[in-house]
């Protein structure tokens, strides 16, 4: 049994209005890219990756990965419209590599403080389930409002949470969702494990963890930078 990790690059970075994909900006010499693709490259249980980029940054990226030991396989694949159809397009690219009960890891270049643990983790849980979504508890209480100036309905925080990545799924299975819907089905989806839960996988959620934040904001990148300083 193989345990591929995908990691999606191929977003963007609009909302922080950068000139550059957010995932491109260079921390401390590294690319935020490096973080994540130096863990998984660094995990036993991996046995393979797949990056998904524009053709423009490939050349950048192999640059950098010159400064790792790339011990294991990599390949790439073309984003797509969507996330989710960056996903496909990953899925379809590992056609004829992947087994039935193969497992892929996916993975937002994103988060780069994702652990060996937490991926460890997923890959576990995964060979008992179909899928498996790490979560984070909701810690303040969440209302409902449609017009974002009046409460709907106060909402049981005990009963919420927060999707994280990585997200593992049974290959077959996972690709099988896909070829399932439409393409404007498809366009629709949010995040890796909806499809999965529309489609009646048996997904689990574990504990996710705080730490494995995702760059989203200005905020965010200034968190990253001063974890990064600290540690150096």
């Amino acid at each position: 049994m193989k345990n591929i990790a995908i990691i999606l690059s191929g977003g963007t970075g609009t909302r922080m209005g950068l000139n550059i994909p957010k995932q491109y900006l260079v921390i401390n010499n590294l690319p935020i890219l490096h973080y994540s693709v130096k863990t998984f490259l660094g995990n036993d249980k991996i046995d393979m990756i797949v990056i998904c980029c524009a053709e423009e940054w490939k050349d950048f990226i192999q640059e950098h990965l010159t400064l790792l030991d790339v011990n294991k396989n990599i390949i790439y694949s073309d984003p797509g419209e969507t996330r989710q159809l960056t996903i496909y397009n990953a899925l379809k690219k590992l056609e004829n590599i992947c087994g039935d009960n193969d497992i892929v890891i996916i993975h937002d270049a994103a988060r780069p403080l994702v652990s060996q643990n937490l991926i460890n983790r997923c890959l576990d849980e995964c060979c008992r389930h179909d899928g498996v979504l790490p979560v984070i508890k909701m810690k303040d209480t969440v209302y409902l409002s449609k017009d974002g100036k009046t409460i709907k309905s106060l909402l049981d925080r005990n009963q919420l949470f927060a999707g994280q990545a990585p997200e593992a799924f049974k290959y077959q299975k996972y690709i099988e969702t896909h070829q399932r819907l439409s393409y404007e089905e498809i366009l629709k989806i949010n995040g890796s494990t909806e499809i999965a839960y529309k489609c009646g996988l048996d997904i689990t959620l574990i504990e996710g963890d705080d730490s494995n934040f995702k760059i989203t904001t200005a905020e965010d990148l200034s968190n990253f930078k001063n974890i990064i300083n600290d540690e150096s």
